[in-house]
Order: C-alpha cells, then structure tokens, then sequence
C-alpha cells in the first residue's frame, strides 16, 4: 500500500520541481531587470513597473481589436496555407523519385531567397492590404514544412508499402494510414518551426507597409520616442510567441501519442530481458 502512494507523490514532486526551474530563470532575469533599471534612469531601458504599467493601459483594452487580432489573423492564414502547400507538395515531391529530381533546383534556388527582399513585389501584386502579408508569411513559412514532409514520406518503411501494394490498396489508403502517420513526426517538426518564422514574418510585412499590427506599432512608437509603449509590443510578441508554441507542443503531444507509445514498445523489445541463473549456478551459489 505504502509502495502505491508513494508513486504518485514522487512524481507530484518531480513536476513541482520542474516547474520551479522553469519559472526561476525568467523570475531572476525581471527581478534582475527591475532593480538595474531603477538604478540606471535609462531612456532606452525604462523600469519594469512603467512598462508594465503601459501593458494593462494598451493590450488589455485599446490596442487588442485595431493591432493584436490583425497580426494574428495574418499569421494564422498565412500559415495555414503553407502547412497545406507544404504537405501536398511533400507529398507529391517524397512520393516521386522523377519528380524530385525536377523540382530539386527550383527548390534549392527559391527557398534561398529570403521572405523579406520579395515584399516589394507582393506590394505590387496585391497592394499594402492583408494579402501581401500573407503571401511573404507564406513564401518563407513553407519551406521547412515541405522539405520535413519529402524527408518523412522517404523514411516510411519500405516494407509496409510494398506490402500494401501487393493486396492493391488504394493509393489515397495508403497515404492516408500509411504515408501520413509514418512521415508526421517530421511534418510536426517543420510546422515548429515555420510557426516562429511565421510571426517573424508577420512583423517585418507590418513594419514595411501597413497602417495597424503589431509590427507596425512597435515601429511607430520608436518613431515617436514612446520607448516604454515600445517595449510593451516586443514583450507582447514573445509572449504571444511563447502561447502559440505552447499549443502547438499540446496538440503534437495528443497526434503524435501513438508515436511515443511504438517507440517506447520497439525500444523495451529490443531490449534483451535479464538472464535467469540456470540451476547449477543457484547450487553454485
């Protein structure tokens, strides 16, 4: 009885503790702050308490529906069309040896072109509004997602999809039970990342031509020297930053359970088991 409660409690404290040392660095890093910038009177760096005070005035009223919900509608929509360009094109790509080969150099030649040097040109495609936003969030969003997806559709185990074909299993069965779940590891590794080039981008497009957003009130208060309402947008970028990643971490935590769980049985498997001492050991002993 005492070895079953004792388990609980035992793994109770580990997660206390857990949690105490994640939250002890970014405690020590804002006392730290606050108390050096008491000291300094720095214009550039203005007490915790003043910026603070500036975050409950702007985010939690004025500024959420005019820059905030803006920002996130761009990003959102502009990820969403790259994990959808992503995936289908991995797929397509990973699926076709012939395919891959030809689109190899246009890949390589434009995943190098950096997301920020075509803004020009979405602004003349699709003016100063939503779209041009969307369209550089999604140029730079897509490629870790669709070069994780041509990786992860490669790696799938051979035999399973020989094996499928052979009981001639419909192509959209085979990539919908066998090619998918075998290459979402990857996948979700690539749509991590894209979601931080995402808002990385989403601020850049704002701070170049837009008239609300984050992006854009961050600049617009360095213009105007409002550096405590400044920061107050950066502090409200990593923290948004920081909720997205948390979500996404929960929901490819609750996908990808059955990965874990045949990894953890593959590896206690391979795992040879504890030899047994024979019985002229024991009467050895």
């Amino acid at each position: 009885m005492s070895a079953v409660t004792r388990a609980p409690r035992k793994g109770t404290g580990r997660r206390a503790l857990g949690l105490l040392l994640e939250l002890a660095l970014p405690a020590a890093l804002l006392i730290g702050y606050g108390l050096w910038s008491h000291r300094a009177q720095s214009f550039y760096f203005p007490p915790l308490g003043e910026i603070l005070e500036y975050f409950g005035e702007l985010w939690l009223f004025d500024r959420v529906g005019s820059d905030l919900v803006p920002s996130l509608l761009r990003m959102l929509a502009g990820y969403a069309v790259s994990v959808v360009l992503g995936v289908a094109l991995g797929l397509l790509l990973g699926m076709s040896r012939l395919l891959r080969t030809a689109a190899e150099p246009v890949v390589e030649f434009l995943r190098a072109l950096p997301a920020p040097a075509l803004i020009p040109f979405a602004l003349l495609m699709f003016g100063a509004g939503d779209g041009s936003k969307v369209f550089v969030i999604v140029l730079g969003a897509l490629w870790p997602i669709l070069l994780n997806t041509i990786d992860g559709v490669r790696g799938v185990d051979t035999q399973q999809l020989d094996m499928a074909r052979s009981y001639r299993i419909p192509l959209a069965a085979r990539i919908a039970h066998i090619i998918l779940p075998g290459a979402s590891p990857r996948i979700f590794a690539g749509m991590r990342t894209s979601l931080a080039i995402a808002i990385i981008l989403m601020v850049v497009s704002e701070m170049v031509a837009s008239s609300n957003g984050l992006g854009y009130f961050v600049l617009e208060q360095q213009r105007s020297f409002a550096i405590p309402e400044m920061w107050t947008g950066i502090i409200l970028l990593g923290v948004l930053g920081y909720v997205l990643n948390w979500l996404f971490l929960r929901v490819e935590r609750r996908v990808l359970a059955w990965h874990r769980g045949a990894r953890g049985l593959s590896a206690e498997t391979a795992t040879p088991a504890p030899s047994t001492p024979s019985s002229t050991e024991k009467t050895d002993a």
